[in-house]
C-alpha cells in the first residue's frame, strides 16, 4: 500500500546484522543524452556489509571478500561499495570500494545520511563519483565489475511507497526474523540532475525520469530473486497514459526463523490513486501467486500470476539480454552465490488488472509498459 514509513528506510545494520550482515539503498531512472537526445537508463546502489569488522584494529582498507587470500582465510567483506552503471548494449558495472573508517551513516528524523570521499546519500539527495580503468578492472576480478567512470548529482522526490506490512515491522526488524528484507519507500520516484559518464553529459528530468528507489537489508540474499517494477504504463483500452500509477512485484523463496517459506512474491499496482495489493503475508486476503520466469537465447521471460479475494493481477515481460547485466554481489559471508543473476532497465510487456465483482472477473485495465526495472536469478 502507498503508506510512507520513512523508519524502514533507516540504516538497519546493528545487533547481528552489523556483523554478518548488509544494507542498501537502489534507485533507477532514465536520463537524457544532451548531445543526442537519445535515453539511457541509469542505476545507483549504496552497498554496505559487515561495519562491526570495522572495529578491527588496524582495518584501513576495504576487506574484499572475493580476493583469494580472504576467500582462503574466510575473511568476510567489510565496506562501503558505491555501485553504478547503465543499461542498453554496453551495459557496464561499476564498484567503488571505501573503507569504513572513512564513511558516516547516521538516522535522523528527516530519514538517513550516508557520507564518504566523493558520495553522498540521503532521502532527497544523491552525488558519488566511480572511475574504473580498464587496467585496474582486469587486475582485480575482485572488485566484480567493468572499468569506466560515472558521477551523479541528482535531486529525488519519492512520491508513491510500496509498505509491504508487518513483515518489516518494527518487531520483525527488531528480532532480524527475516534474511532478507524489502521496503519501496520511493516504487514511483522523480529524479533530476546530471550525470556524466564516459565523458558523456546526461541530464535527468522529473518528467521522463520513470524513476524507482527502494532498499534491501539482511544476513542473505534470496533465490531464486525476482523483482518487477515501472511506472511507465498507457493503457490499452483507452490510449491514455496513467499519469498517478506504478506496480512493483518482488520476492523469491522467503527464509523467516531460520525457515525457508514455498516461493513467494509481493506486489502492490497503484492504478491512478487505488491500491491494489497482492501480499502473502496479509492471509487474511487469500493471496494466490504463481510466477514462471527463465531465460531464453536471447531474453530474459517472466509471467505473473496474483490473485486475492477482490483482485487479479497477470504480468507478462520480458528484456533483452543484450541490454542487460549479470549483476555481481558477495554476500556478508564473503560467499557469491549468485552467479547469474539478470538485471535490466528496458523491461517491456503487459499488465492486465482485475477486480472481482459478486465472485465474477471485470478486466478494470490492460496497459502497455515500459521503462520496466527488471531482475531475475537462481543460485548456480
Amino acid at each position: 500500500m502507498n503508506k510512507h514509513d520513512i523508519k524502514r528506510n533507516y540504516w538497519m545494520l546493528n545487533g547481528k546484522f552489523a556483523r554478518k550482515g548488509y544494507d542498501w539503498w537502489w534507485h533507477n531512472f532514465t536520463a537524457i543524452d544532451e548531445q543526442t537526445g537519445e535515453e539511457r537508463p541509469f542505476f545507483i546502489e549504496y552497498f554496505t556489509c559487515n561495519p562491526a569488522k570495522a572495529d578491527v584494529t588496524g582495518v584501513e582498507e576495504p576487506i574484499l571478500g572475493q580476493l583469494p587470500a580472504n576467500k582462503e582465510k574466510g575473511i568476510r567483506p567489510s565496506y562501503l561499495m558505491m555501485k553504478c552503471g547503465w543499461w542498453g548494449n554496453d551495459a557496464t558495472q561499476l564498484h567503488r570500494f571505501i573503507p569504513w573508517k572513512d564513511v558516516t551513516v547516521i538516522n535522523t528524523k528527516n530519514g538517513y545520511k550516508l557520507t564518504g570521499p566523493d558520495c553522498y546519500a540521503s532521502e532527497t539527495y544523491l552525488t558519488g563519483k566511480v572511475d574504473i580503468s580498464e587496467t585496474d578492472a582486469a587486475n582485480h576480478p575482485e572488485w566484480m565489475c567493468n572499468s569506466g567512470s560515472m558521477e551523479w548529482d541528482i535531486h529525488i522526490t519519492k512520491d508513491v511507497a510500496f509498505n509491504v506490512g508487518y513483515g518489516a515491522g518494527g518487531l520483525f526488524r527488531f528480532l532480524k526474523a527475516f534474511q532478507m528484507y524489502w521496503h519501496a519507500e520511493g516504487m514511483k520516484s522523480t529524479y533530476s540532475g546530471t550525470i556524466t559518464a564516459n565523458g558523456r553529459k546526461y541530464k535527468v528530468i522529473p518528467e521522463t525520469s520513470f524513476g524507482y528507489a527502494d532498499k534491501n537489508w539482511g544476513s542473505d540474499f534470496t533465490s531464486p530473486w525476482v523483482w518487477l517494477s515501472s511506472n511507465d504504463l498507457v493503457s490499452t483500452i483507452s490510449g491514455k497514459r496513467l499519469e498517478n500509477s506504478v506496480f512493483d512485484i518482488g520476492g523469491g523463496r522467503p527464509k523467516v526463523f531460520g525457515i525457508y517459506l514455498n516461493r513467494k512474491l509481493l506486489s502492490d499496482f497503484w492504478y491512478e490513486g487505488k491500491s491494489y495489493e497482492f501480499n502473502f503475508s496479509k492471509f487474511w486476503t487469500f493471496c494466490k501467486t504463481k510466477f514462471d520466469c527463465k531465460e531464453t537465447e536471447d531474453k530474459i521471460v517472466w509471467n505473473v500470476r496474483q490473485e486475492t479475494t477482490s483482485a487479479v493481477m497477470e504480468t507478462e515481460m520480458f528484456c533483452d539480454k543484450s541490454k542487460m547485466l549479470l549483476v555481481n554481489y558477495e554476500a556478508p559471508d564473503g560467499q557469491k552465490r549468485h552467479n547469474r543473476l539478470w538485471n535490466g532497465g528496458h523491461g517491456e510487456g503487459k499488465v492486465k488488472l482485475y477486480k472481482k465483482v459478486h465472485g465474477k472477473l471485470e478486466l478494470l485495465d490492460e496497459l502497455q509498459i515500459g521503462h520496466a526495472g527488471c531482475e531475475w536469478g537462481e543460485y548456480c
